[in-house]
């Protein structure tokens, strides 16, 4: 299938936790039917635990697409479970950062965001496995775990992706150096040890932290993972890197370490939580790989995002 149009049912899941979820069911259900997206369910959830029984529910009814409303976590989660089928993913951005929709060229306002559930292309993304469990964005440990943790819904409802700058400085402030060893599985580098860390990322897309670029050739079908670690430094070198941030140029500064493969295998010392697109779901070590082409998703029209082989390869 390379167009929505050709779904025969639609099943819509939207997370009512979300930023806007709670408000956007009736309004997107609404709008995709109107615009001729045959929704036949709709499953409201709370949970990541709900989220799946929801998307099997649709699996096992035969939905051929599934619409799912929420932030980049339960897009990811949404798309652990379609990976490898021929389902449909449509993507409605309702969370803060929305870093997925970013990189699809999906816009963030709902009507038109359900306008390209209907009138969008079919492309094939990959699929980031961290310990198996899936990530589309970027999975990472050190600084960003601890961004994580000082974000709140309280404050994400209130500024919206400015809490993730709140976030950050708090976390910097609380940061403390760490040790980490990759090994490359299938031999494409030596093994390497980092030492006086700020974070390791393991980019599958190319967007993440609300709008932050994981390198200037990252891509959500390159069927590559990109790895980056920062280095310890002072206040005044963090602040140029993160100045280059939003176009990915950071990987070629100094104090940071950039790298390209099919799958690396992380160790930190001491053992560490991973965070998986804005979920703290792993601890070191992991062993990270990606899965090609493992999703069928909706994007617009004139999205250069990625293209449809329609080959589930892992």
């Amino acid at each position: 299938m390379k167009a929505a149009r050709q779904a025969r049912s639609a099943a819509v899941v939207i997370n009512a936790g979300s930023r806007r979820g709670a408000a956007a069911r009736d309004l997107a259900v609404d709008t995709m039917r109107k615009a001729g997206v045959p929704v036949s369910s709709v499953y409201p959830v709370k949970s990541g635990a709900e989220l799946a029984d929801a998307l099997h529910r649709a699996m096992t009814d035969g939905h051929d697409m599934v619409v799912v409303g929420g932030g980049d976590g339960t897009v990811s989660l949404a798309a652990g479970v379609l990976a490898g089928t021929e389902i449909i993913l449509g993507v409605l951005p309702l969370g803060t950062a929305n870093d997925l929709a970013r990189t699809l060229e999906i816009p963030k306002g709902l009507t038109e965001a359900c306008a390209v559930v209907a009138d969008g292309k079919v492309v094939d993304i990959d699929l980031g496995r961290a310990n198996g469990q899936p990530f589309l964005n970027v999975a990472s440990v050190g600084l960003s775990v601890g961004v994580t943790q000082a974000l709140s819904h309280r404050l994400e409802r209130l500024i919206g992706p400015l809490a993730y700058g709140v976030a950050t400085v708090r976390a910097y402030t609380r940061h403390k150096p760490f040790r980490a060893r990759l090994e490359f599985p299938d031999g494409d580098h030596e093994p390497i040890d980092l030492e006086n860390l700020l974070q390791v990322a393991v980019g599958n897309g190319r967007h993440y932290g609300g709008g932050n670029t994981v390198s200037p050739m990252a891509g959500i079908d390159d069927h590559t993972l990109d790895i980056y670690a920062i280095l310890a430094a002072p206040l005044r070198e963090h602040l140029k890197i993160a100045r280059l941030l939003k176009d990915g140029s950071f990987v070629e500064h100094e104090r940071v370490f950039h790298v390209a493969t099919r799958s690396v295998r992380l160790a930190t010392q001491p053992p560490m939580p991973v965070n998986l697109d804005g979920e703290i779901a792993a601890v070191t070590p992991t062993e990270f790989t990606v899965q090609r082409n493992a999703v069928h998703v909706v994007v617009p029209q004139g999205s250069s995002s990625a293209s449809f082989d329609g080959r589930g390869v892992s």
